[in-house]
């Protein structure tokens, strides 16, 4: 069964930077995440992450074009 929830350090191993940053993306809300657990540890939905990296692929395909 594939992994349905991914750890912060999961997410920024796939993302290639720091668990800071993608904690900093949770925080302002741009990256969808639940906290789980007696500690409220962070848990990104699979689908949330992919959807984080569409849209990321949009903003810069927008910001190539205003550059034009």
């Amino acid at each position: 069964m594939p992994q349905r929830f991914l750890t912060l350090a999961d997410v920024a191993e796939a993302l290639a930077v720091s668990v800071t940053q993608v904690r900093a993306l949770v925080r302002s809300g741009e990256l969808r995440a639940i906290q789980v657990g007696g500690r409220h540890q962070w848990r990104v939905e699979d689908k949330a992450l992919e959807e984080y990296i569409a849209e990321q692929y949009e903003r810069t395909r927008a910001r190539i074009e205003a550059e034009r």
